[in-house]
């Protein structure tokens, strides 16, 4: 039986002691402040990031793995014994990562590569980590696991919704023009996004953060009222207790869902800022 490695990009945002248990490898994207370069997770973690934005006169830039720091993580694993890799990169629609997973997996011999695009990023990336790691421990081989992957990407829907707080990231982003999100300030808009073919794309303008996160609650209400299980977690930057607090609203009105907290970090958070909070689910 091939033994079978995890690999991901340090977008996927999974909690340290899932990563450490399955010995998930992670390749780092990175935050530029003033062209010093931070490793997500590695150099600058998320609450350290958002304090240094804050005192930044800049909004950062991101910047994704060279083919090198891939390929280090491909050589390692065939030292480590490892016949084939599953890589599970952040949506290629707003990141080359995907492709240099790919190009990097063309420069070794001796490991088996298999390059999964989940087409979303955050936690909701991170859940395709989390069930191939459950299929390795039942003794699944790539293709049953690419195969599982694919279906819940394609048919069972993986499905991410971010409330954005304040506007500025998005306008400092070129998301959103300055007048934009100086009336949007005003009105109180928080935009809701959603990922639409592979990229982060606007879903609706919502009036007040209430009204966004009632909205937000309603859509997931269409699957979780199926009784059908599903797992989901609620992804923040920053608003730990808040994400919590609905976790559990969530968790006592659908006993079908199995739902935890995750959190965005930086190189999300460069572009949806602090504050933001989002809910990601699937279908099992």
């Amino acid at each position: 039986m091939p033994k079978i490695a995890l690999v991901t990009d340090s977008t996927s945002y999974l909690p340290y002691a899932f990563k450490k248990e399955n010995d998930v490898h992670v390749v780092p994207l990175s935050v530029i402040f003033e062209n010093e370069e931070f490793k997500e997770d590695v150099d600058l973690d998320a609450n350290t990031f958002y304090q240094k934005v804050k005192s930044s006169p800049q909004l950062p830039t991101t910047s994704q793995p060279a083919a090198g720091d891939f390929v280090a993580v491909y050589e390692s694993l065939i030292r480590e014994g490892y016949d084939e890799a599953i890589v599970v990169t952040l949506s290629s629609g707003v990141s080359g990562t995907s492709n240099t997973a790919q190009t990097a997996a063309e420069m070794v011999e001796g490991l088996t590569v298999h390059v999964f695009d989940s087409e979303i990023a955050a936690l909701a990336e991170g859940f395709y980590v989390i069930e191939a790691a459950e299929m390795i421990k039942e003794g699944a081989n790539s293709e049953a696991i690419l195969d599982r992957l694919k279906e819940i990407r394609d048919t069972n829907g993986m499905t991410v919704y971010l409330i954005v707080d304040e506007l500025t990231h998005l306008h400092r982003g070129g998301r959103m023009t300055g007048a934009q999100a100086l009336i949007g300030s005003l009105l109180q808009i928080k935009p809701i996004l959603t990922f639409t073919d592979k990229k982060i794309a606007l879903f609706e303008k919502v009036r007040t953060k209430k009204k966004a996160l009632a909205r937000m609650k309603e859509l997931f209400a269409e699957d979780a009222k199926t009784g059908a299980p599903i797992r989901a977690a609620l992804i923040t930057s920053e608003r730990e207790e808040e994400a919590q607090e609905i976790a559990r609203e969530l968790k006592s009105a659908y006993p079908n869902v199995e739902i935890d907290t995750g959190y965005l970090g930086a190189v999300v958070g460069t572009h949806t800022g602090e504050g933001t909070i989002g809910l990601a689910w699937y279908k099992k």
